[in-house]
Formats: C-alpha cells, structure tokens, sequence
C-alpha cells in the first residue's frame, strides 16, 4: 500500500524506483508464503510516487467479507466507505456453518444474508460461502486490489485477527465503524424488550465498566450529514411514473426487500414514507419498533431500489399528500391488509377512490415480528453468542492497551 508522506521533500526517482522493486519484492514474497500471487494491477498500482494523486487508469477492485447479519445501516455505511475507496465493489458473505464455528448461530440464514447484500446499492458483487479468515488466496482470485473492514475488532474461534494475513502484505485499509448500531445492539433490544432506542426510559444498563465498547448496548445518534452521504441526489423526470409505498420498514429485512423491488417495477422512481415511532409504537404496541426512525431511514435509504424517503410520513394517503406533496402517480402496500387509522378509516381510502392504490403480494413470508420469534425462541443460544463475543473483543482491547496505553476505542 502506497504511504504519502505530506508535506516531505519528494525523494529523488531513482530512489523512489528502488524503494518501489524493493517494496514489490517484499509483497510477492508475503504473498508467496501465504499461498496467494499479486495480481498485476496490484504490482503496478504500488508504483505511484509518494505525494500525488493515485491514478485510475485502471479499475480498482475492494473486498469487503463479514456476516452481515440482521444487516443494518452500519453494514450499508462501511459498504459505502469501502466502495468510495475504489471503483468495483466485492463483498464476501460468510455461511452459516463458518459463522457458527466462530462466533455462534446467525439470526438470519445464509440466503437471507446473501439477498440483504445484494441489495444494498453500494455493492456490485456478492461472493457466497466466503471464508471467515481473509486470505491472500481469496483476494488474487478475485483480482481484488485490496481488504477493506471497518476499525473495529474481527476474530475467529482462536481469537486470532481474521484480516492479519492481509495487514502483513499491505492489502487492508481501514474505514470508521459506525457508532450506536450493531447486531448484536439489536438483538439485545429485542431481548431486553428495551425502549430507550426511541424513548426516555431508564430499563437499559448503561454502565461501561467491564464492557466491550463494540457490543454493549448504545444510542445511534443521527446527523444530516450521514443523511445527505446515504440519500440519492436524484429527483423524478417529468415523464416517469412516481410510486409511493409506506411503512414502518422495521428491522430492514429480505421481505422489504421484495416488497420494493416489485414496487419500483410498478414505475420509474420509488418514494418510500416511514411511519414515525409513535405512530408504530400505538398500533404493534410492546417495543415497537426494534429501530428509531432515524435508523430506518437509512437502512432503506442503502437500498438500491430506494429513490426517496418520506421522514415520518402520515399513517394515512391523505389528499393533502398527494396534492400538496410530492407527486405521486401510483400508491401501493403490500397484500396484508393495514390496520385502520385512527379515526377508524382504510389508510389508503383515497388513492383507492383515485383509482391509483395496487396491491403488490410479496413471496418471501419473512417478517419483523418472526425474527423476533427467532430471537425470543433461541434467547439461551443469542445470550451465550453475545456473551463470548464481547469476552473476544475485551481480551483483544485488554491485550492493545498493555502495548499502547493511552489508546481508547476508535470512534466515528
């Protein structure tokens, strides 16, 4: 990997010719012992002078591997970070049998996983039952340039770093973890029955003490500028057909996935409105929803069939949105019927009487509600995985901060 040195003198070229042989032999010698070969673009691509711009006569090839379960905005986040590293997007999805070997039971299953990935609109290829070790092998066979993962902390069932072998031959670089948000984060609202996500209460511990900073339970907290970096800077043509479908969208999974997909094919430019927590909180009642509204606008902003997104659309089509509004052409909702409005009228009366609501069926029967059943069903097992996990990543910290003690976990 090139290192600029700002602010330096340039060395003069033929020093800089021998420190470029001399670093190429290095990386083809790491590479040749840990099985893998340098593709040429990656001997070529570390020829740049220190201090200029990196040059993009060529594609630059990213890898990005992980779990991605239950995938959320922060999965979608380090995605984006990854894919402005280069120009071509490949991520790796670990399968069921290695996640369990290493770090225990996912939530959601491989194909869910695979699906989740495909549509996040960052990514440009997804690679199947990728190994849970990131090797030099696995990134040549893809004519990949380099690793990208996020600055928090990976093992495998040894507790050794999964990327070490593409750290040592300056194939991994590094973007900011996202903050407030994880799997493991959601899976212990829902085994909490936690509101503070969304509310003031007091029900969840906050204390640090003994705790890993990357899985202990926290706040998202939004700003315009992840709003601005996730949302499309698109508008509608005059001639496309504008569909509008709403929700609550809560623990974005493969079912809404499906569900706008088939609505995006229904016209040209896809508006999604996203119910408020209150709104959603008074008619599923219990913690509802698993995820703030500020989290759910950017998890269905990251998919790539999402053109726009209402923040705290009205529970009902009202002719005041569709006239005053943005303008709708089509309004849709999927083949559940949706609960009555306060006043006790059909949500979608209106577009109805229009002439402009389609129903859109959906073949994938995964909901919000089933993979709370999943966690609720398997609490011992999620408990025990959240429980090693967190050991895992304190044991890395304890051992870092031993070396270098005034180090405190990396933020965003």
């Amino acid at each position: 990997t090139n290192q600029r040195c700002g602010g330096k003198t340039p060395r003069r070229s033929s020093k800089k010719a021998f420190a470029t042989r001399k670093n190429n032999e290095t990386r083809k010698e790491t590479a040749r012992r840990e099985g893998g070969t340098m593709s040429k673009r990656t001997v070529e691509s570390s020829g740049a002078e220190e201090g200029s711009s990196p040059k993009r006569s060529k594609r630059v090839i990213v890898w990005c591997d992980g779990c991605y379960d239950m995938m959320h905005f922060g999965h979608s986040n380090s995605l984006r970070q990854a894919k402005a590293m280069g120009d071509y997007l490949i991520v790796g999805v670990h399968s069921d049998a290695e996640i369990t070997k290493n770090k225990g039971p996912p939530v959601m299953n491989e194909k869910e996983r695979y699906a989740m990935v495909r549509a996040c609109k960052w990514v440009d290829e997804v690679v199947e039952n990728a190994p849970y070790v990131t090797t030099l092998a696995t990134l040549d066979s893809h004519n990949v340039d380099f690793c990208v993962h996020g600055d928090d902390i990976t093992t495998d069932a040894d507790g050794n770093d999964t990327y070490q072998m593409v750290k040592d031959a300056g194939r991994y670089k590094e973007c900011k973890r996202t903050e407030g948000v994880s799997t493991t984060d959601l899976v212990g609202r829902m085994l909490l029955m936690t509101k503070s996500h969304f509310v003031n209460d007091t029900d969840v511990d906050e204390s640090t003490t003994g705790k890993s900073p990357y899985t202990k339970l926290s706040k998202y907290v939004p700003t315009t500028r992840r709003i601005v970096q996730f949302a499309n800077q698109s508008e509608p043509k005059a001639d496309d057909k504008v569909v509008y479908i709403d929700g609550a969208f809560d623990l974005f999974h493969v079912g809404h996935v499906e569900v706008l997909k088939r609505a995006k094919e229904l016209g040209d430019y896809l508006i999604v409105g996203l119910h408020t927590d209150q709104v959603i909180n008074r008619i599923k009642g219990a913690n509802y929803p698993i995820m703030n509204l500020n989290e759910r606008t950017l998890s269905v902003l990251s998919c790539r069939y999402v053109d726009e997104v209402i923040i705290g659309a009205p529970f009902s089509v009202t002719a005041d949105l569709l006239d005053r509004g943005v303008r709708i052409d089509v309004v849709c909702h999927g083949a559940v019927p949706a609960p009555n409005d306060e006043n006790g009228r059909d949500p979608y009366e209106v577009p109805k009487e229009r002439g402009i609501y389609r129903q859109v069926d959906n073949p994938v029967t995964l909901t919000t509600s089933k993979i709370i059943e999943r966690i609720v069903k398997h609490r011992l097992l999620f408990e025990a995985r959240n429980k090693k996990k967190e050991a895992k990543e304190l044991a890395v910290i304890n051992a870092i901060s031993l070396q270098t003690p005034s180090r405190s976990p990396p933020r965003e």
